[in-house]
């Protein structure tokens, strides 16, 4: 009898304790651009006789490369895109949402016409400063004959310089919900049983839901109109201060691996 009193006894001492136990999964996270396994698909454009193609965006554009704003639809982060040829081997690209510039882009392919360098500025979805950075992709296929040097397909191999509202993220756990929140003003708070909830502030994203996979690993799952748009799987490594990552964005086909750090 005392035995099982002094056990009751320990268990609630115990118990604010483990309440105030914080999750792994607790914290700010960074986004490590110099660790990422880019998707071998391509990207694939065309800028030729004044018209210019994305071809592997979704849905694809195609539209005269004039410098002047042309209507496109199906897009959630933009309606126009303006699309100017500076040289036969560099383009800038500025898109717009009702007339309000939110994203802008310089496009430069290399003197060899094997690299194409990007700088760009990004505010289709956030609420404070825009996105910022820079990259690289690596020719794997030539365009048609005559096209500017931006034509053919390419495949990511670099991302720098990426601003920190860009590759931050915070989660927090609360019993069995998880709440995420960003420096551009993305959140949702959910249910790590697969409920679906609204996310909020990304107006490529109506719904999303999480799954917790063992101790470890949860499962993100992206919804735009009730259609699955990506999924996110992220794995804490055993330090507790690592997590690997696994995007699939199931419009392009593209899967992409990466290492995110606590801060």
């Amino acid at each position: 009898m005392r035995k099982a009193y002094l056990v009751a006894l320990f268990g609630l001492l115990l118990m604010p304790v483990l309440a105030a136990a914080q999750s792994a999964f607790d914290g700010t996270w960074k986004w490590d651009v110099n660790k990422v396994d880019w998707s071998k698909k391509p990207d694939v454009f065309l800028v030729q006789n004044g018209m210019y193609e994305c071809k592997t965006c979704v849905p694809p554009i195609d539209i005269k490369a004039d410098g002047q704003d042309q209507k496109v639809t199906g897009h959630p982060y933009y309606d126009t895109v303006a699309v100017k040829v500076v040289s036969d081997h560099e383009i800038e690209t500025t898109n717009k949402k009702g007339g309000k510039v939110v994203g802008t882009n310089k496009v430069t392919v290399s003197s060899d016409g094997n690299t194409m360098m990007f700088e760009f500025s990004d505010s289709s979805a956030t609420n404070a400063a825009p996105v910022t950075g820079k990259g690289e992709e690596t020719r794997v296929a030539k365009g048609p004959a005559g096209s500017n040097a931006v034509s053919g397909s390419w495949r990511m191999t670099k991302m720098e310089n990426i601003s920190d509202n860009g590759t931050l993220w915070t989660y927090k756990v609360s019993g069995d919900e998880l709440t995420m929140t960003t420096p551009t003003g993305q959140s949702y708070t959910a249910k790590m049983d697969g409920t679906e909830v609204p996310y909020k502030g990304d107006p490529g994203i109506t719904t999303v839901s999480v799954k917790k996979m063992g101790k470890d690993t949860l499962e993100e799952t992206d919804k735009r109109d009730g259609k699955v748009i990506g999924v996110m799987k992220s794995t804490l490594n055993s330090d507790g201060k690592t997590m690997r990552i696994v995007y699939e964005d199931k419009r392009t086909g593209q899967t992409t691996k990466s290492t995110a750090t606590k801060q």
